[in-house]
This record gives C-alpha cells, sequence and structure tokens, in this order.
C-alpha cells in the first residue's frame, strides 16, 4: 500500500538509474540485471541457524516431505535452493566447473542426492526442483551452520544468507548471546537500520526443552511471547516463533502404521511407559508391555523423539483415535501452524516489499564496494526511498502492535493491526468488510477509519509513539482511497 510513487516504482527507477551510472563496469552491471531479475521472481526465503539449530526439519515440516539435507561431499553444509518444478531434479553448481544435473532418488516421503565424485570445496550451490504447493510462491533456502561473529563482527555466511535472501528464518536454541550478535551485525547498512523486516526469529527445537515434558512447547510458546517484548529482540524482527520442526514433520508425514504403533504403545500405562521414555536406548532395547518390534520403535524415535512419542501418546489416550486427528494436533502442538501462518503474513503478503528492499541493498552494498563520480547521489536515492515508503513503516508498525508497546487498548490495537495489513493486504481484508463489498462500501469503510484514526493522530492527550502510529494507519488509509479511486478493489 503507497501513497505517491509506488516502492516498486521507486525501486525500478533507482536500478535504472544504477545500470546508466555502472555502464562502463560489466561486474557491476551484470549485478543490477540480476537484482531487476529477481524482483520477478518467487520470494527467496533462507532457513538459516547455528549448528544443531534445526535448520533442515523446519524446512522439511514447511514443505510436509523429507527433502533436506543434502550434505556437501565432507558432510558440511552447502547452499541448498529449493524451487518449484515438474519434477525432482538437482542441478550442482561448482567453483570451478560448468553446472551439472545430480542423480535424484525419490522415496516415499522424499528424496535423497547423489554426491559420488565430488571433491570437498567444489560445490558451491545445489538447486532442487521439486512439484509440490509449498514452493508455488516462494523458494527455500537452506544454509550451512552460522558461526558465530568474526574479529571484523561479520558471519560470512550470513553475510551470503542476507545477499541472496529477501527473508530470513533465523532458527537460535534460546534466542540470546551470540545468535543475537550474529543478528545485530546485519544492520549496519542503510537499509538494515531503517527496514530491519525481513527475519522471523525462530526458538526452535523447542521440543527438548525441560527435559521433553509433554508441555514443553506450551512453555515455550509463552517464553516467545515474553522474549519479543525485549526491545533488543523486537528490533531484530517482525516476529518470534516457537515451532518444533521434528514434530510439525511428524504430523505433515505422519503413516497409518506409525499411528498404529503410537495406539499400542498408548495402551501402556502412563507410569509403565514413562519408565521407557527415560531413553532412546531404554525405549528402543527394553521389554515393553506390549508387542513392538525394536524396529518399529526405533523408526518412532527417529520419527519423533522422545518427547514426541510421549505427547503423541498422550494425544492418543486423550482423543486423538485418528490418523488424522492425531497428525492435525501434533501440526498444531509444534508451533508449525503459526509459523506458517507469520511467514504468510510478514513475507508471502509482503512480496513486493521484501523483494524492493533486496533490490535497495544490493544497490547500497554495490555503491559502497564501488564509489565513483555520481554514486553519491545514488545513495542518497537509496535513502529517501527508505525514508518514504510507506510498506516499511506498516511492517514496523505491525511488529510494534504484536508485543504491545505503543499501548492502544485492545480493540484499537486490532483495528490499527487490521488497517495495516495483518491480516492480509486486500482491501476488503484491511477493511474488515465482506470480500465481495461494493466499491462504494469500501470506500466508506475507508473514510470512516481515515478520519477516526486522524482524530487519534492529533490527539494531545496520547504518547508521541501512539500518534505516529496513528500517523502510519491514517496514511494506509489514504492509500486504500487512492487505490479505490484508480479503480481497484
Amino acid at each position: 500500500m503507497t501513497v505517491g510513487l509506488r516502492l516498486d516504482e521507486a525501486v525500478w527507477g533507482l536500478l535504472h538509474q544504477a545500470l546508466q551510472l555502472y555502464r562502463d563496469n560489466p561486474r557491476a552491471t551484470d549485478h543490477l540485471r540480476h537484482q531487476l531479475a529477481q524482483l520477478e521472481q518467487p520470494l527467496r526465503i533462507a532457513i538459516a541457524g547455528p549448528w544443531r539449530s534445526g535448520k533442515s526439519t523446519v524446512l522439511n515440516a514447511i514443505m510436509g516431505e523429507e527433502v533436506a539435507p543434502v550434505d556437501g561431499p565432507d558432510g558440511s553444509g552447502v547452499f541448498t535452493w529449493y524451487e518449484d518444478g515438474p519434477r525432482p531434479r538437482a542441478t550442482a553448481y561448482s567453483t570451478n566447473q560448468p553446472p551439472q544435473e545430480l542423480a535424484v532418488a525419490k522415496s516415499a516421503t522424499g528424496m535423497r542426492v547423489d554426491l559420488v565424485g565430488w571433491r570437498a570445496g567444489e560445490l558451491r550451490d545445489i538447486v532442487v526442483q521439486w512439484p509440490t504447493r509449498a514452493l508455488r510462491q516462494v523458494t527455500l533456502i537452506d544454509t550451512p551452520a552460522i558461526t558465530g561473529p568474526d574479529e571484523q563482527g561479520r558471519s560470512p555466511v550470513m553475510d551470503r544468507v542476507l545477499r541472496d535472501a529477501d527473508a530470513v528464518l533465523f532458527l537460535t536454541r534460546d534466542g540470546r548471546g551470540t545468535d543475537l550478535r550474529v543478528l545485530e551485525s546485519t544492520r549496519d547498512s542503510a537499509v538494515g537500520q531503517a527496514a530491519p523486516v525481513n527475519v522471523i526469529l525462530v526458538l526452535s527445537r523447542v521440543d527438548e526443552a525441560g527435559g521433553g515434558r509433554v508441555d514443553a512447547l506450551l512453555t515455550a510458546r509463552q517464553l516467545a511471547r515474553q522474549q519479543y517484548r525485549d526491545p533488543r529482540v523486537n528490533a531484530l524482527c517482525v516476529d518470534l516463533a516457537a515451532c518444533s520442526g521434528l514434530i510439525g514433520l511428524a504430523g505433515r508425514v505422519l503413516s497409518e502404521s506409525d499411528f498404529a504403533a503410537l495406539a499400542q504403545l498408548a495402551r501402556v500405562s502412563r507410569e509403565d511407559l514413562e519408565t521407557h521414555l527415560l531413553s532412546a536406548d531404554r525405549f528402543v532395547r527394553g521389554e515393553l508391555p506390549v508387542p513392538l518390534d525394536p524396529g518399529v520403535r526405533a523408526a518412532l524415535l527417529d520419527r519423533l523423539g522422545l518427547a514426541g512419542v510421549r505427547l503423541a501418546t498422550t494425544l492418543v489416550r486423550t482423543g486423538c483415535d485418528s490418523r488424522v486427528k492425531l497428525s492435525a494436533e501434533l501440526i498444531r502442538r509444534s508451533g508449525l501452524t503459526e509459523l506458517r501462518e507469520s511467514m504468510s503474513r510478514f513475507f508471502v503478503d509482503r512480496r513486493d516489499t521484501l523483494k524492493a528492499r533486496s533490490a535497495l541493498a544490493g544497490v547500497e552494498a554495490l555503491v559502497r564496494a564501488e564509489p565513483g563520480p555520481g554514486t553519491g547521489e545514488l545513495l542518497s536515492a537509496v535513502e529517501q526511498i527508505l525514508a518514504g515508503a510507506h510498506e516499511f513503516r506498516e511492517l514496523r508498525l505491525l511488529a510494534a502492535l504484536r508485543n504491545a508497546r505503543l499501548g492502544f487498548d485492545a480493540e484499537l490495537a486490532e483495528e490499527a493491526r487490521r488497517l495495516v495489513g495483518g491480516d492480509g493486504v486486500g482491501l476488503a481484508i484491511r477493511l474488515g468488510v465482506e470480500h465481495d463489498a461494493t466499491v462504494q462500501r469500501l470506500w466508506e469503510a475507508a473514510s470512516d477509519a481515515q478520519w477516526r484514526w486522524r482524530d487519534l493522530a492529533e490527539d494531545p492527550l496520547l504518547r508521541l509513539a501512539q500518534r505516529r502510529g496513528a500517523q502510519v494507519v491514517v496514511r494506509s488509509c489514504e492509500g486504500m482511497l487512492a487505490e479505490l479511486a484508480e479503480g481497484g478493489r
């Protein structure tokens, strides 16, 4: 929603201005043409985080299939791009060879990629095409483990993530310490400071918290809400979610045989079963009161983990008496539904805004790396676009409304969130009217909202932060009225 020159139009003009300025620099013009091309491509979402943060598991849970990880020849991580395609296919891009197609083996639950013959250090990227609805609007990027900042305060993997991705799911076990310092190091540019709107922080592997108790997932969600109120945290991301990728994935791929085995376990009394769930070895090798093959137990453990087995059997005992019911409840309890909703609201619905942000960051990085005559004006143009882009203000306001730091009462906060696109960016959704409302009905709703929020923006009794938040809502209403005047719906 833009008033005046649209953000995508301003960025398109900026890229062409930069192309003209760097016309005699082939490397720079290639970079800029690449930025232009990316404006039309699916949104690129990187899943990043430190070692053992569960990146590949979360990616698989989002896709609903086991396709990750694709490890490098030496077992190291490699940037792996998952995009929509008509059939399973994988292509390797190396540092010193032309692209090569890789052998792909598709299984009932996912795939395996053959990397025989590749040496350590040769692979730069692997692009996997996979036919799935989850990739229709986005490209997902599985990334190598991120290490802490180096002596210069940089993380090479994170630098590349920020260079290549439009948005980031940053996975962390606790949301503190080194992980926050890595995210803070991404804000050393004008774009990073003015528009920190492309990161969702994810508390991952939360099923393991508190010794894998049944209520660990609920506790993790409460912790996420508390942590998001920390100014240091909410300054770095637009949302903070808690998710167990392992349990979410288990819910999405749960088979009838998995359910049958869990139902058998659920017939064991809670006290007896709990003694077998004290360790993985005891669960797999111990003498259970029901006949369940050790191989089946090992498969359940691999699929769900000890905490997941504990949760699943409890759910079966309390009413999840079919595979469908258990699957749905595991997905809900895992936090995966909330994470996907957050990705849709802050990333997919704001695709054009995040694409424009990536282009602005690309131009800024180029100008700072290769300054010359006229580049000062180009940098000023970047800063002007950042200062005037209402789309970024909407995202920042959504983040502020989520942790209630503005101080609006619940009803006002809910209306503000809806008007700036928190439920979706369509006019009817923003205005809270029926989807087939007439233009006249939309106009009346937008006008009423505009005047109400203008009064709030000018109310001297409100705090400055509240008045500024109200001004953002007013501008959104003005944008809707302008769109309706141009014939939009």
